[in-house]
């Protein structure tokens, strides 16, 4: 497997400060403030498209109530995901995993995509969302993608479906069985949130002790930033493309 090869910074769904979350605007606003690399969620429609989408119901985003799950894609692709942003994104709509590859490869970037799967859709999920990446993905572009979910199940389909490219074990919090976990999904990555308790100095001293990449989310400010690099961490998720500039 080629070595990961990670930015400082990631472009957390796309440049999310400056367009709307997991919108092809918020990707090619990330490439055109020269982001390398844009992380993204992925999740399935009732009729098992795999879209660009963090949260499992829709209203936060969007200008539907109900859960992802309920809708067609084409009733999604109905939908305003811009508007909530600013006016000027009015009309940008939810875009399939295949449209926002195409952006991204088109615009030469590299991509995180995390699997976010509906409770209980884990496996199918990733498999469907995996069919189409492992199509669209070129072994030769294995260093510049980390597939990542806080799902085990998620990433025991990609460890099977896409062996040669790396993984990312989610960390929301600590938990005691995070090197078994680690091990057994063949990760090269850790993802921890910006907390108190995994953030730290001793604990990311941990992760990179075992030769794990640490990468945290998600973090807006530059001195907290550079606070996270003396500790060790490999590459931070943020809003701002510009952060670091």
């Amino acid at each position: 497997m080629k070595k990961l090869i990670l930015p400082k910074l990631i472009a957390h769904r796309g440049a999310s400060a400056y367009a709307p979350e997991n919108t092809l605007a918020a990707i090619h606003t990330a490439a055109d403030m020269d982001a390398a690399w844009v992380e993204i969620d992925v999740i399935l429609t009732k009729d098992k498209v795999p879209v660009i989408f963090h949260d499992d119901t829709l209203e936060r985003v969007t200008t539907a109530d109900g859960n992802i799950t309920d809708i067609t894609y084409r009733e999604l692709k109905q939908l305003d995901a811009g508007g909530w942003f600013s006016e000027s994104f009015y009309g940008e709509p939810v875009p399939t995993l295949e449209h926002a590859l195409d952006v991204i490869i088109d615009r030469d970037l590299g991509l995180n995509l995390e699997i976010k799967p509906f409770p209980g859709q884990e496996e199918e999920t990733a498999e469907v969302a995996l069919d189409i990446l492992s199509r669209i993905w070129d072994e030769d572009d294995a260093h510049k993608l980390l597939i990542s979910s806080f799902k085990s199940e998620c990433l025991d389909v990609a460890l099977h479906y896409m062996e040669g490219f790396h993984r990312g074990l989610l960390l929301a919090e600590t938990r005691k069985d995070w090197e078994e976990v680690a091990q057994a999904l063949q990760v090269s990555t850790i993802n921890i949130a910006n907390t108190p308790e995994l953030a730290n100095e001793f604990t990311v001293k941990a992760f990179k002790a075992k030769d794990y990449q640490v990468l945290a989310y998600t973090i807006d400010d530059l001195d907290e930033a550079e606070k996270l690099f003396e500790y060790g961490v490999d590459a931070i998720f943020s809003n701002m493309p510009d952060l670091l500039d």
